[in-house]
């Protein structure tokens, strides 16, 4: 499983962008959802659908519309985080520039890791549908991080660029030597489609005297390593579900996002309407591809519960009085439900609230010293 996005964002704006350019553009489509959603046509059991086809693409034209208009309100006037002492970086000069979708987990991974080592950034919005922040690669999904010292770096894959970025910054060789580590290659997935696949993205490239450092106890490594991928194998996947695990909860969702964007009544119809009916039914699909049980909030309590017993209850974190990689990625997944029922649901109804609490503050407080030691 790739870790990045392509049509897995929490509430549904790039998986409802994504399908609308497939009918409005055709060609010029190339990038895949390899993260956790549908294929085909999600307007297929719309009550008293004569016409699937042309159902199917005023769904998608709409939700396209309705998407991209979300982002451009929600968005706008969103300001770069403050930077922080370049001495914190191996090299003084570097300029990170991070490409995403906000509501995406995978992407919001990254900015966990980033805002929690205190790294300078730029966000650029990709807008779901066109995509042309993104024109300048080949690899068409998103996070992707660009590191410039004159010359530039692309890194691909949310894990990845995590690995690849913790490795920099404890070992300070070079970024190009580094993602040497993580060849791309091609695989098929349990769909049959082809995907690139990283290997090694769970991987710190370190000695043996820089490993010992970070993890004075060996299986630290591999505690972190293994919950590092749950959250992309399985953890990722229960968030569209829970979001739209109604028709009243996706109506909900885009209710909050159209109000707050103050859209006009036909742009408020489209994106709140079409949008919220598309990803209801996009949602059944993810239910049934992941064999999720019928109340999907289950599911999602069962895999909370489990991190927060794997964490224990002599940890503050994973990672023992900081937060570890596998902290960080899960907070990064479930994150992207703030706001909305499934977020308050799940809060209400599991164990995770003091880590939550702790890691919201433990970032936050990255946040802050980097804003003083730039004063």
């Amino acid at each position: 499983m790739a870790a990045s996005c392509c049509g897995s964002c929490a509430k549904g704006f790039c998986q409802i962008a994504r399908r609308g350019l497939l009918v409005s553009v055709g060609a010029g489509s190339r990038g895949r959802c390899i993260a956790s959603s549908g294929a085909g046509s999600y307007g297929r059991g719309w009550p008293g659908a004569g016409r699937p086809l042309l159902l199917g693409a005023v769904f998608a034209l709409g939700g396209a519309f309705g998407a991209y208009r979300t982002l451009q309100r929600r968005f706008r006037g969103q300001k770069p985080l403050a930077r922080q002492e370049a001495s914190k970086l191996p090299e003084e000069n570097l300029q990170l520039t991070l490409y995403q979708y906000k509501t995406c987990p995978f992407c919001s991974k990254v900015r966990a890791f980033l805002d929690y080592h205190g790294l300078p950034y730029e966000v650029v919005e990709v807008n779901p549908v066109m995509r042309n922040e993104i024109k300048f690669s080949a690899y068409r999904k998103v996070p992707i991080l660009l590191a410039s010292t004159g010359s530039t770096v692309q890194l691909n894959d949310s894990s990845v660029i995590i690995s690849a970025f913790k490795t920099y910054l404890v070992s300070r060789r070079s970024l190009d030597e580094i993602m040497s580590y993580y060849p791309a290659m091609k695989a098929t997935n349990d769909r049959g489609k082809e995907v690139i696949e990283y290997g090694n993205k769970y991987w710190l490239m370190l000695d043996e005297k820089e490993t010992r450092n970070l993890y004075p106890v060996k299986e630290a490594r591999v505690e972190e390593m293994k919950w590092r991928q749950w959250a992309d194998d399985w953890l990722v996947h229960l968030i569209s579900p829970n979001v739209y695990r109604t028709a009243g909860e996706a109506l909900a969702s885009f209710d909050y996002i159209v109000h707050e964007g103050k859209f006009g009544t036909i742009e408020g119809f489209f994106a709140k309407y079409v949008g919220a009916a598309a990803m209801f039914f996009i949602s059944k699909r993810l239910k049934a591809r992941h064999h999720l049980q019928d109340n999907v909030r289950e599911d999602l309590y069962k895999a909370v519960d489990d991190w927060v017993e794997a964490v224990g209850h002599h940890r503050m974190f994973m990672g023992g009085s900081q937060p570890n990689l596998a902290d960080l990625a899960v907070y990064g997944v479930l994150r992207v439900m703030e706001g909305l029922e499934a977020f308050d649901d799940m809060m209400t109804h599991t164990k995770i609230q003091p880590w939550y609490r702790r890691m919201e503050a433990a970032i936050g407080q990255s946040r802050v010293a980097t804003q003083h030691s730039r004063r």
